[in-house]
């Protein structure tokens, strides 16, 4: 019960890292608003796991970080932990991409974020510390061909978290962010079902496996817990030695 009486928020909860992530923190102890858009099955998807309510929001909208933080300490009375999961993909070349699609993915993979990051502060140094975890991306320091708005704004990630880390470290709030590989969830999987492109991703690891959602909920849980109270301002890799090659 690494998390036992501990309150927390995980977004992008309906399925894949945030579902994984809201069950694992719940059966550690944790009590858990678990957000996602609506019409996701947010509610389907946690019926009946004790720990774990439910609130239904785009993360992306104008007063959504407010909201949702203050749905959690309404309901909870206060506020330990943020879990930022929700996140949208992107693959067009930078030639051709719309500014449209641009403005979507920075709008919930960074400024959602940092919205949710901005309003729980206060609520964390109520509670005399904290713990921040964001989902980048293992294109938080590498590339790929089609990948320039979904990069960048794990780039955004990685920056966006190192600076909580040094503003707050006074307050006893750590930040910290993960770097999954190849993971199998309901974002990748229509890609990943393709046997073709299964397999070269499973051979790029030495693990000879796709990651699951559990493999990054696991390590969220240790950036969540106590036992990660020196670690701050981190990018923790979870890829399966996804990385180790060039």
């Amino acid at each position: 019960m690494r998390l036992e009486g501990k309150l927390a928020i995980v977004t992008g909860a309906a399925s894949g890292i945030g579902a994984a992530t809201a069950a694992l923190f719940a059966e550690e102890g944790a009590r858990v608003l678990a957000v996602d858009l609506p019409g996701t099955r947010l509610a389907r998807a946690h019926r009946s796991r004790p720990g774990v309510e439910t609130l239904e929001a785009d993360i992306a909208a104008d007063g959504a970080g407010a909201r949702v933080v203050g749905e959690a300490v309404s309901r909870f009375g206060g506020l330990d932990i943020l879990m930022n999961s929700a996140g949208v993909g992107s693959n067009a070349p930078a030639e051709d991409m719309p500014i449209e699609e641009w403005d979507r993915v920075f709008s919930v993979n960074v400024r959602g974020m940092f919205l949710l990051c901005q309003a729980a502060i206060p609520a964390m140094k109520q509670r005399k510390g904290g713990r921040i975890v964001n989902v980048a991306s293992v294109m938080a320091r590498r590339t790929d061909y089609g990948l320039s708005a979904y990069t960048a704004a794990k780039h955004a990630v990685a920056g966006l978290t190192k600076t909580l880390a040094l503003e707050l470290g006074r307050s006893g709030i750590t930040a910290n962010y993960i770097e999954p590989g190849a993971i199998y969830t309901g974002m990748t999987k229509t890609n990943f079902d393709q046997p073709h492109i299964r397999e070269v991703w499973e051979k790029k690891s030495p693990l000879r496996r796709l990651g699951q959602p559990i493999d990054i909920a696991r390590g969220a849980l240790y950036l969540a817990s106590d036992e990660a109270s020196f670690v701050t301002g981190h990018g923790l890799v979870i890829d399966g030695g996804l990385t180790l090659r060039a």
